[in-house]
């Protein structure tokens, strides 16, 4: 039996030094923001207006006062403190900050502060409010710059691509509402009869349309496209096979590639390679080596995307000796596989508790320089646990801690059931008991199956302990119906007595409801008071087995 200090791990985590140093610097900044003069303090404290200590700001920005967000913006950048402000749904104070007229020679605030806030509307699905802001920058070009430097931080269009219209059409469309930004496109048709989208606003509708699997809409737009005279680009081409493959139509995909290449068009990986994963996703394997062997045709080397998506396919497929060709494969042409290319085969021995075959491929990628990620142990170790190895799977936990990675909920909670599969129930409480150290709270039927053999042990020190470790969370008193304890036989008994006496109700209400039994039931000279009565009656007597607790009749 292990010792109980062998699994005590190591003291909690603490904050690294950057962590810790990005938040002090926000509290700084927000002491100077709610101060006397922010404009002259925050450029003296030297403070640099990284993405963490943002982060940081966000929570109180809607306690900072109305003359600090302007000061606030000369800091950090008009679009970083539009995008913090909606974020925080403070659609008022960004709009204000967006208004505010600069002192010359200041410019006007930049586009990708609006795309930061046409974006928000559309992620809170205020499309209306997303249209009402392109309106307003449609009839108001000077209040807004566009620079080469102008790129927004929330994946809108660059710069090169930006106007009002891709920004709001972008927006729409990658947060879900593809309709209402081709109903825009389609007003301004109709507004003005010579405008006409150009091939980057078919582009972002088709992606929009393509995101939302409407490949119906996704065809029909492409012929409209034709129709107008459009010439796609390569991007254009790529958003329709991916859509083709997403839906899963590789052929259709890949007569889509042999048109690029009549029109002239460059085929890249991003044309390419969904085209692969579609075929290895089916089990196409011959058509997706095929297609491999045409990469040079269309002018494209494979990468490592490429060849992760066929070692997935030939996993997925249970096919280890194919992934194993490709894997070789790969380092014959010098592609070196990650991580991610091995996971796919530990999912797989994972799955079917193969801890020979998945320890062999661990050492080998370990002893080759490949470095495992989080995912590749949570994999071993559910691995090792399904199959009871016990000192294995420590051992697999200790090179985690060893390479980085701490025990977190998933793998600390596959040890204790592994340990207490194995009966050793003390060794299961100290990890429990060192989840709540590391700051982790453990999953509830975890608890349940711990105290379970506690008790039945007649430990009742633990026990104890293990209450007062879940009274300290506050979920803990609000459980699922699934977690309660086992119902007693007087609860049991009572069930059954409450199903059975509503059973005989519903009986006699039934011969109520027939018509043949109900005028059986009432006697020619009967009136309706009367049968009911002796209906409550018969229910009563059904039900309690009792005919004097009928009572008077109501008369």
């Amino acid at each position: 039996m292990l010792s109980r200090p062998m699994m005590r791990h190591h003291a909690p985590k603490l904050p690294s030094d950057s962590a810790a140093a990005a938040a002090a610097s926000a509290a700084t900044v927000l002491s100077i923001l709610r101060g006397a003069d922010p404009d002259r303090l925050l450029p003296a404290a030297g403070i640099a207006p990284t993405t963490t200590i943002l982060q940081h700001l966000r929570p109180a920005l809607p306690t900072l006062p109305d003359p600090a967000i302007p000061a606030l913006a000369r800091w950090a950048g008009a679009a970083a403190a539009v995008s913090l402000l909606a974020s925080r749904g403070l659609f008022a104070a960004a709009w204000r900050l967006l208004l505010l007229q600069p002192p010359p020679p200041s410019p006007p605030p930049p586009l990708a502060a609006f795309a930061s806030l046409l974006r928000r509307y559309a992620r809170l699905g205020r499309t209306a409010a997303a249209v009402r802001a392109f309106r307003f920058l449609q009839r108001n070009p000077d209040r807004y710059t566009v620079s080469a430097d102008d790129d927004a931080d929330d994946g809108s269009p660059s710069a090169a691509e930006a106007s009002p219209l891709i920004l709001a059409v972008d927006a729409l469309c990658k947060e879900g509402h593809p309709r209402a930004a081709a109903q825009l496109v389609e007003q301004l048709r109709r507004e003005d009869p010579a405008w006409a989208p150009d091939v980057r606003t078919y582009n972002v509708l088709l992606n929009g349309w393509s995101r939302a699997r409407r490949l119906d809409k996704v065809e029909k737009l492409w012929a409209a496209m034709r129709d107008a005279g459009v010439r796609p680009t390569v991007v254009t081409y790529g958003t329709l096979i991916d859509a083709h493959c997403v839906m899963r139509r590789p052929d259709q995909a890949m007569g889509l590639l042999d048109q690029m290449r009549e029109e002239g068009i460059e085929a890249n990986l991003l044309t390419c390679n969904p085209i692969v994963y579609a075929l290895a996703q089916a089990g196409r394997f011959g058509d997706a080596h095929k297609l491999l062997e045409k990469f040079p045709l269309y002018g494209v080397a494979p990468n490592i995307s490429t060849f992760n998506s066929l070692v997935l396919g030939y996993c997925k497929h249970g096919d280890l000796a194919g992934a194993s060709k490709v894997l070789k494969a790969m380092l014959g042409r010098g592609i070196s596989p990650t991580a991610r290319t091995y996971n796919y085969f530990f999912m797989v021995f994972a799955r079917n508790c193969s801890v020979e075959l998945g320890m062999n491929l661990y050492s080998k990628m370990v002893s080759s320089g490949y470095a495992p990620d989080l995912l590749t142990y949570h994999l071993l170790v559910k691995m090792l646990c399904e199959a009871n190895r016990l000192e294995l799977t420590l051992q697999m936990l200790q090179e985690m801690r060893n390479s980085g990675f701490e025990p977190d909920l998933a793998t600390s909670t596959m040890l204790i059931h592994l340990l207490c599969r194995c009966h050793q129930f003390e060794e299961a409480f100290a990890e429990f008991e060192n989840m709540f150290e590391r700051g982790i709270v453990p999953q509830y039927i975890t608890y349940r199956l711990l105290m379970k053999e506690l008790k039945r042990l007649g430990l009742v020190k633990l026990v104890q302990k293990l209450t007062d470790l879940m009274r300290s969370v506050p979920h803990s008193t609000k459980l699922p119906g699934s977690y309660r304890d086992k119902e007693g036989d007087d609860a049991i008994e009572k069930k059954k007595s409450i199903l059975q006496k509503a059973q005989a109700v519903s009986d006699v209400l039934k011969e109520r409801k027939d018509s043949k039994k109900a005028h059986e039931l009432k006697n020619s000279e009967e009136t309706d008071v009367e049968l009911a009565d002796r209906i409550v009656a018969n229910i009563r007597r059904r039900v309690y087995g009792d005919v004097s607790r009928t009572g008077p009749s109501v008369s």
